[in-house]
């Protein structure tokens, strides 16, 4: 990355850092879609974590035998493990929509779909069982989670589950403490929305001259200096919906639409011009739907993508700086766990993706994905340092202990056009702030 130096009465340079993108198992490359279902990608997630918790299972209950669900016995005690399928009464299907007994009533779309009459099944290649007991809370857990259980069935057919064990945070590489002795700061911003109602020019211009460094005020222009990389997390543009009916577009609709993304252009170049920048695509930007999110088409960023420092990534998006390692999302795979489980907040849902090891549980049941066939790229084998999730309503952190000393800095971005907050993470401790650009009329 080139070295940059903001003119003033004391001169700064900025700071360098070595970069890695990390983001190939989320490339959709080689693939081919022939028609193929979803059970693929199930067969694989399970056989994947199975191993692991086959593993870890003699020293959580070296008594017990471990069986399948074909091979449960009554009255027995054992492990098994499996896939979880969570029941859902109010979980919405699309024939819903067409039935005769709805179409009289108005269709209501709860935020969130639980009912207090959920319940919980385990799935392996030999059959499924109903589970019981209250070790293993329906509100928490979700479709597409793999666990071992210790426990046994009942008269009634039930697997009365009396323990659970998760796969746990994954192996850490060490944080490299030796030679990080400075701050240096990766900045993570999401939710610009350019072309919304509530977006604001003159907000994303104080976010460029902070992090390019056109300021007047030396302490800011020091903090400036410290910023090596920028991560925008999704969500960069909006479109104004009227436009997009499937319909031929007049060329000034046309002209319009390209509005927000040449704005956006605009912006990515002075940005580029000064540190190295990561955009990631999100569920409004003109990207593939389902997950993983591949990157923007670089033809959209004339002004930007010359630059060696622009890159356009993935979502999920996975990268190292100075051996940190970053690992991040836009937000989709938690904001449809906020709609299948509950927590008391948003850190909650992303700390248990963690803890299950699994960055979109809830793909492809009720989160689209690409049907891979012979692998699950969401699966999380190496523990990050940085833990990041894009376009939340509001900032929050949390340091997470694993139990082979792993350290996790967990971060929900809120949405930038709303908040006018950016989240610093200082790469020697992993301790991160907010810089807000609030405009105070």
């Amino acid at each position: 990355m080139a070295s940059m130096e903001i003119d003033s009465e004391k001169t700064h340079e900025r700071k360098q850092s070595d970069y890695t993108c990390l983001d190939e198992r989320f490339e959709i490359q080689k693939e081919m879609y022939r028609g193929q279902q979803y059970s693929q990608i199930y067969f694989a997630r399970l056989h994947l974590m199975r191993t692991l918790l086959y593993s870890l299972a003699p020293s959580w209950k070296p008594h017990l035998p471990v069986c399948k669900v074909l091979g449960l016995e009554e009255g027995k005690e054992c492990i098994i493990v499996g896939t979880l399928f969570k029941h859902m009464k109010l979980k919405p299907c699309v024939l819903d929509e067409y039935s005769k007994e709805r179409s009289v009533t108005p269709l209501v779309k709860p935020r969130n779909f639980m009912h207090p009459d959920d319940s919980l099944i385990l799935e392996d290649e030999s059959g499924r069982v109903k589970l019981g007991g209250s070790a293993l809370s329906p509100a928490v857990y979700v479709t597409g989670v793999v666990v071992a259980l210790h426990g046994k069935e009942t008269s009634a057919g039930e697997f009365v589950v009396e323990d659970v064990l998760e796969a746990g945070l994954p192996p850490q590489l060490e944080r490299p403490l030796d030679h990080l002795k400075e701050d240096k700061y990766v900045l993570l911003v999401s939710g610009l929305s350019i072309g919304s109602n509530s977006s604001n020019p003159l907000l994303f211009q104080l976010l460029v001259d902070h992090i390019t460094g056109h300021v007047a005020d030396d302490e800011e222009l020091g903090l400036a200096a410290q910023i090596v990389h920028v991560v925008i997390a999704g969500n960069s543009v909006e479109f104004p919906r009227k436009l997009l009916t499937g319909q031929n577009m007049a060329s000034k609709d046309q002209s319009t639409l390209y509005e927000p993304i040449k704005e956006l252009d605009i912006m990515l170049n002075q940005i580029a011009a000064g540190v190295s920048v990561d955009i990631m695509p999100g569920l409004n930007d003109p990207a593939n739907f389902a997950l993983p999110q591949q990157p923007l088409n670089r033809c959209l960023f004339p002004g930007s993508a010359p630059y060696n420092t622009f890159r356009s990534c993935t979502n999920p998006h996975s990268f190292d700086v100075d051996n940190i390692r970053f690992l991040g999302t836009s937000g989709q795979n938690i904001d449809d766990l906020d709609k299948y489980s509950e927590a008391e907040s948003k850190l909650d849902f992303v700390e248990r993706t963690l803890r299950w090891r699994h960055l979109a549980p809830t793909a492809p049941n009720t989160l689209g994905c690409y049907p891979f066939t012979d692998r699950d790229p969401f699966l999380i084998e190496t523990c990050p340092h940085v833990y990041f999730v894009g376009n939340q309503d509001k900032y929050d952190n949390r340091l997470v202990k694993g139990s082979e000393g792993q350290l996790v800095r967990l971060i929900c971005i809120p949405k930038f056009c709303e908040t006018g907050v950016a989240v610093a993470v200082n790469l020697r401790n992993l301790e991160c702030h907010t810089r807000s650009f609030n405009i105070q009329l």
